[in-house]
């Protein structure tokens, strides 16, 4: 088998690990990929089996070159393509796969705006009666401003459209709500995206990553995992792509993965399919766990990153096997298994990150089992943003690694992963990581 991924960050090189370690897969191309990405190597850790290298390589088209993309399947005869990034997903490269009968996991043009739009997505809560937070939309700055005078804070706005992890601000007063305003109707900070906004309220409680894979009809649940959004310890600072991520979480049980199957998954699936735009692919609600039970934030149309670190880290049955019976709608009582434990993925950014960040800084003490993608002490480190500068490892993007860490438990994994941060581990100047993902759920 062959197989594609779109994609450049920490997510896909996670995924390639993880679809490497398949008996079914004989090669995987990534577009474009990174620098991590190319260094998995067959069975990542597993027995080689023969005549099957070279096996991953990146290829240089970018996401949004859909017709490129295409045209690469069709030549190189993909047999499945995954897509990481909502953005190819939103501008419909899996209806440009469906009509050149090429497999694709990910959804329709039309069921993505589920995140493509927060409008769309919040309408449809409302109209199926999925639990969230009560909510106003508008499309001028005046009337926007003239709606908070009346409201009580904090507040949450959200501008629509593609913003990538940065067009959600949580307002604790007026002053930062007009600001906030400003930067999306008069400043333009998102371009062409923010045209209409989202004004809800600010529900409390703990965030839960959900992720199910669906062929419209029955679905699988993965492992519910946690992100942090913010960029400092203690959920402080402005947001950003995620921060780092930990799975499972102790306080969601099966009984409540069953009410969240029940009150919000199986309606949205219900809801998109009498709505024409039936979802298949990855869905992936954001929820928060108020006292009055699970809401969603927001709808994802993809894997989240970086919580398909950890899952990857943590999934024993075949990914392969997985999204094969998602193709072939074979979802109906599939079963996933997962190796015990915890596993939890730091993020090492950029300094700068989330704003403008540094570039070109030298990367020290990637041990050569991470750098050759391997499984090492249940540690691996996920690329995100890299490249070869004068034969050094360099920082290119805000994200740059994921050190990603499995554990016998949560607190184990936590020690495992935070001992291979720092000068006596990975390392590069002005680097930024929490040093509290995962606690608060084992405190």
């Amino acid at each position: 088998m062959k197989v594609l991924i779109i994609g450049s960050g920490g997510r896909e090189h996670a995924l390639i690990w993880k679809i490497a370690m398949s008996p079914k897969v004989k090669k995987i191309y990534c577009a474009p990929g990174n620098l991590g990405i190319e260094t998995v190597k067959l069975g990542s850790g597993l027995k080689v089996a023969k005549g099957l290298t070279p096996f991953v390589e990146n290829i240089p088209i970018q996401v949004h070159e859909l017709d490129k993309l295409v045209k690469f399947a069709k030549e190189k005869k993909i047999d499945l393509t995954i897509v990481g990034p909502e953005a190819p997903l939103i501008f419909g490269i899996a209806d440009l796969f469906a009509r050149n009968n090429l497999p694709i996991i990910g959804p329709a043009k039309k069921a993505a705006q589920i995140e493509g739009s927060k409008v769309f997505a919040k309408e449809l809560m409302a109209k199926y009666g999925i639990p969230t937070a009560k909510f106003a939309v508008f499309d001028s700055f005046h009337k926007a401003k003239l709606y908070i005078e009346a409201q009580k804070f904090p507040l949450v706005i959200k501008a629509e459209g593609q913003c990538f992890g940065k067009g959600v601000s949580v307002c604790q007063n007026k002053k930062e709500a007009n600001k906030f305003l400003e930067n999306i109707f008069k400043k333009k900070i998102f371009d062409r995206e923010g045209k209409r906004i989202v004004i809800e309220e600010c529900l409390e409680g703990q965030e839960v990553s959900f992720m199910l894979a669906t062929d419209g009809k029955d679905f699988v649940s993965l492992l519910p995992s946690q992100d942090h959004k913010r960029v400092n310890d203690c959920d402080r600072g402005p947001n950003t792509g995620g921060m780092g991520a930990y799975a499972p979480v102790p306080f969601v049980d099966k009984k409540l993965i069953k009410r969240i199957e029940k009150e919000i998954v199986i309606p949205a699936l219900r809801g998109m399919q009498k709505e024409g735009c039936q979802y298949k692919g990855i869905l992936y609600p954001g929820l928060i766990i108020t006292r009055d039970g699970p809401k969603v934030l927001e709808f994802n149309c993809r894997f989240g990153d970086p919580e398909t670190q950890p899952l990857m880290m943590l999934l024993k049955t075949d990914i392969v096997d997985l999204f094969e019976a998602l193709v072939d709608k074979k979802l109906k009582n599939y079963k996933l298994k997962w190796y015990k434990g915890a596993a939890v993925c730091v993020v090492l950014t950029a300094k700068g990150y989330p704003g403008e960040y540094e570039k070109g800084k030298i990367i020290y003490g990637l041990p050569k089992p991470f750098a050759r993608g391997t499984l090492a002490k249940a540690v691996m480190v996920f690329h995100s943003g890299t490249k070869i500068l004068n034969g050094k490892l360099v920082t290119l993007g805000g994200r740059v690694l994921g050190v990603t860490a499995r554990g016998k438990n949560l607190k184990d994994a936590i020690k495992n992963v935070y001992k291979y941060i720092g000068k006596k581990g990975v390392y590069f100047p002005g680097m930024h990581y929490r040093k509290d993902i995962g606690k608060k759920a084992v405190v």
